[in-house]
């Protein structure tokens, strides 16, 4: 890594779709997190390189009813905006299919930390990516995109402009069509944000889908309603024109701040693929500076016009945070923000008090391949190349019984290496899920029935390693070069990334039984 630069992404990981506002020398991001629980990670920042979580916009199980979503559907992209004193982050629910359901709601904060509101949804708000907007007058403007009656081609989608009464947060006013995708032909296009400069108003979309045509483009205007005219060097920010295998690809749906000492920075999202354009770890969060032109419109500040592995620092001065500690000794009475739920626990299945030092997960009927709330506690993975491992003490009392670790992209696509009963006796097996379907690969008998045993995954970009051990530094080879396809975004051509972490099922059975991790251990190698 060269000297006064930063290394991309900002976010490693399944972080997408970021927002990003500054309020006097402090920056705030929030990214979408769809099914997974807490909800709408919130980051802080000084230097806008360096960054650490501070809370989650729906962290509380009766904030938002995720109605037993699918994966990629749930809490689509957000926008996190301040003004007067109050943080607001506006979202759209996304349920019964990705052009089904869409609720638009608002929650509020008065520190960006949390507590959030209760999400006040806004009626007559349809379709994804709703973004706020505060013009100098006090008023308030809802943006967002919808999909035209027209459908005069395939993606044909519109910006729409609405404003909101400031005390109720509904649309109050007649709505303006702001980019009918018609006028440029553009496809799918989404994520608008709104922004006032030198007397214009600036609209900045996503457009192209979200796979290798996905780009940035900007329009502007005089009126905030007004006919907006359409940039001339649009695209802003694209790789379409590159291979698929460029290092950093699929960039796309992007918010821009600028700093206290007069710079503009873009956050947006991109992938880093491998062979096939695979990517486990789903669309990540990346930076480019920006400026604007001499004829009013923005342009991307560097040397090529792209999303770099490397760019030079922002005119900052340097804060750097703790990072997440690689181990985790569950020795907190809650956990930790990097870790979540498929779906918010409305019935706990997990305990760090019962056993303390431990994390109790109860067997419940609830299986992995199946939408549903599962008895797991999952990160994200972060890094191509990692090593996790966990400390597991579990006996099933019968057959139907399982606990281990879970490798999961969704549903339909995940791998499990869990412990059951055989015959009367422990049996360590690796499961495959595809398309819904589970399929034993490999199992072996566990040479006691001792109730403790270690479990290891490591990742190699295109495959895993799994192993298991008897003693905490043994590592004995379970299962080698795994295919890790299995797990990328694009099988399923799903929004999310990879999760790893302890997962239970007494497996559509009853069951009273539970496993305890003693601890967990994530590292990037």
């Amino acid at each position: 890594m060269l000297r006064n630069t930063f290394k991309n992404p900002l976010l490693s990981g399944f972080y997408p779709d970021p927002s990003i506002c500054r309020v006097g020398e402090d920056y705030y991001m929030v990214t979408s997190s769809f099914v997974y629980y807490p909800g709408l990670p919130i980051f802080h920042s000084r230097d806008l390189t360096h960054w650490e979580q501070i809370g989650h916009g729906i962290h509380r199980p009766d904030q938002l009813d995720y109605k037993n979503c699918e994966t990629s559907l749930g809490l689509w992209a957000p926008t996190i905006r301040y003004h007067n004193g109050t943080f607001y982050i506006i979202n759209t629910f996304v349920s019964e299919g990705r052009e089904a359901r869409r609720d638009n709601y608002i929650i509020t904060a008065k520190e960006p930390s949390g507590p959030w509101s209760d999400p006040i949804f806004i009626e007559g708000a349809d379709g994804i990516d709703s973004s706020l907007f505060f013009d100098d007058d006090g008023s308030i403007w809802y943006a967002g995109n919808y999909i035209s009656d027209e459908q005069l081609y395939e993606g044909h989608h519109g910006i729409y402009l609405n404003q909101l009464n400031p005390d109720t947060f509904q649309f109050e006013g007649p709505r303006y069509i702001i980019w009918d995708g018609k006028k440029t032909y553009s496809r799918w296009i989404e994520a608008p944000h709104i922004y006032k400069k030198d007397g214009w108003y600036y609209l900045m979309v996503a457009e192209g889908g979200t796979f290798i045509n996905h780009s940035v483009q900007i329009a502007r205007c005089r009126t905030i309603h007004g006919d907006y005219e359409i940039c001339p060097r649009n695209p802003l920010l694209s790789h379409r024109h590159l291979p698929v295998l460029n290092p950093i690809s699929v960039t796309g749906h992007a918010d821009i701040t600028d700093t206290q000492n007069g710079e503009w920075w873009m956050v947006l999202l991109a992938v880093r693929p491998y062979c096939g354009g695979h990517y486990n770890l789903g669309r990540e969060t990346f930076m480019v500076p920006m400026v604007w032109a001499e004829d009013g419109w923005p342009m991307i500040d560097n040397e090529n016009g792209m999303v770099n592995e490397e760019e030079r620092l922002p005119n900052l001065p340097k804060t750097v945070y703790p990072p997440i500690p690689e181990n985790d000794n569950f020795e907190s009475s809650s956990l930790q923000m990097q870790w979540n739920t498929i779906h918010p626990p409305l019935d706990m299945f997990y305990s760090l008090t019962e056993r303390p030092g431990y994390l109790r997960l109860q067997l419940r009927p609830e299986v992995m391949e199946e939408i549903c709330t599962p008895s797991f506690v999952g990160r994200r993975q972060c890094h191509k190349d990692f090593f996790a491992r966990t400390s597991m003490e579990f006996l099933p009392s019968t057959p139907y019984e399982e606990a281990g670790i879970a490798l999961v992209q969704d549903d339909r696509f995940h791998y499990l290496m869990t412990v059951r009963e055989k015959e009367a006796m422990l049996f360590l097996q690796l499961w495959k899920t595809e398309h819904g379907n589970r399929i034993l690969l490999q199992e072996k008998a566990l040479k006691n029935r001792k109730n403790k045993i270690y479990l290891s995954v490591q990742g190699h970009t295109e495959s895993y390693n799994f192993y298991y051990g008897y003693e905490e530094q043994e590592c004995i080879f379970f299962a080698e070069n795994v295919d890790g396809t299995l797990l990328s975004s694009v099988i399923n051509e799903g929004f999310t990334g990879t999760y790893i972490g302890m997962y239970a099922s007494s497996n559509h059975t009853d069951s009273s039984n539970h496993a305890d991790f003693d601890w967990f251990n994530y590292q990037g190698i």
